[in-house]
């Protein structure tokens, strides 16, 4: 009885499926697969960060750091697939697939499309730069106010103040990074063993560096 109700079943749920494939709606498919460019030395390789979307459509992913990608696709959706330097391309999935996986090899190349030189000028031409050069006021009280700013003591106090950009920030992490990568696996050098650091020490200690500074008696000032 038990198996005469699953033959039963099994008729139903493929007579649904063939319903469901002839009533006009696309089917709905995982569209996978490797995206890989051609490197300087002709070799195949991925291509990282490549936007993959559906054409028309809101949906979309993009390619892994080894070049794989995965996003629902339906039956007949153009997929294009865009990078940076690279020429788009468009890719439409089969409407004549028997399973719901498709999967995909996508080669990039390289766009060659150079963009013309832009140079920004602060004025309009070389003759309008002569005109406002020549009419610069050069008095002594701007010279001796460029003086005061470029003073070594303001270039201290304004690097100690002015929060580091992003270049700087990114310069100073990565330094960071390089010193961790450098000792890994390792113990880091102890600056207890350090001949010069012990030489540093006994100079500041002669100086008196850590003497303990005595607090102004505000009555007595």
């Amino acid at each position: 009885m038990r198996r005469h109700l699953s033959i039963v079943f099994l008729l139903l749920l493929s007579a649904s499926l063939f319903s469901q494939n002839k009533d006009g709606k696309p089917r709905v498919v995982q569209f996978s697969g490797v995206v890989v460019t051609v490197d300087e030395f002709g070799e195949m390789v991925p291509l990282p960060y490549t936007t993959i979307a559906v054409q028309g459509t809101e949906r979309g992913t993009y390619a892994e750091i080894d070049g794989f990608f995965s996003l629902v696709a339906e039956e007949g959706d153009t997929i294009v697939f865009s990078r940076v330097g690279f020429e788009t391309v468009k890719h439409a999935v089969p409407d004549t697939l028997v399973n719901n996986f498709y999967s995909w090899y996508q080669v990039m190349s390289r766009d060659n499309v150079l963009l013309p030189e832009a140079v920004i000028y602060p004025w309009p031409s070389k003759d309008h730069y002569k005109i406002e050069f020549l009419a610069m006021d050069v008095s002594n009280e701007l010279r001796q106010r460029a003086k005061e700013n470029l003073a070594k003591e303001v270039l201290e106090r304004m690097q100690s103040a002015v929060p580091a950009d992003g270049a700087e920030a990114y310069s100073l992490t990565t330094l960071r990074q390089i010193e961790e990568f450098k000792y890994s696996g390792q113990y880091k050098p102890q600056n207890i063993f350090n001949i010069a650091s012990w030489a540093q020490f006994v100079k500041a200690w002669k100086r008196g560096d850590f003497k303990r500074k005595k607090k102004k008696d505000p009555d007595n000032n």
